[in-house]
């Protein structure tokens, strides 16, 4: 069992940075692949990025280059640093982890957390 809490969330301008974080409790959080996802108003969540448990970091093509993974498995941890935020960006992020190795597909992702509101404004 893997419990995953989001934090980081909040309102900023456009070209704004961000670091959301993803606290896991577990003791096998090195084996997961840990990803974030988004869901935007109106839309359907989507994924955005992912990390293996060998650091192989995935991007979806709306963060690639802005956005960027990383994970502490020593504070059972993975983060989210968000550069150059936009409107478009405006979404509830939610943390997801997998004991499979990567995919993009949310139905191969075991645990969730609640998600973290993140807000930008133009």
């Amino acid at each position: 069992q893997v419990r995953l809490v989001e934090s980081g969330g909040g309102l900023v301008q456009a070209g704004d940075s961000l670091r959301l974080s993803c606290a896991a409790s577990g003791r096998t959080f090195s084996s997961t692949t840990m990803a974030w996802f988004r869901q935007a108003p109106g839309k359907e969540r989507e994924f955005i990025v992912g990390i293996d448990n060998s650091n192989n970091a995935y991007y979806g093509n709306s963060v690639k280059g802005r956005f960027t993974i990383s994970r502490d498995n020593a504070k059972n941890t993975v983060y989210l640093q968000m550069n150059s935020l936009a409107p478009e960006d405006t979404a509830v992020y939610y943390c997801a982890a997998s004991y499979r190795p990567f995919l993009t597909d949310q139905a191969q992702y075991d645990y969730w957390g609640q998600g973290t509101q993140v807000t930008v404004s133009s």
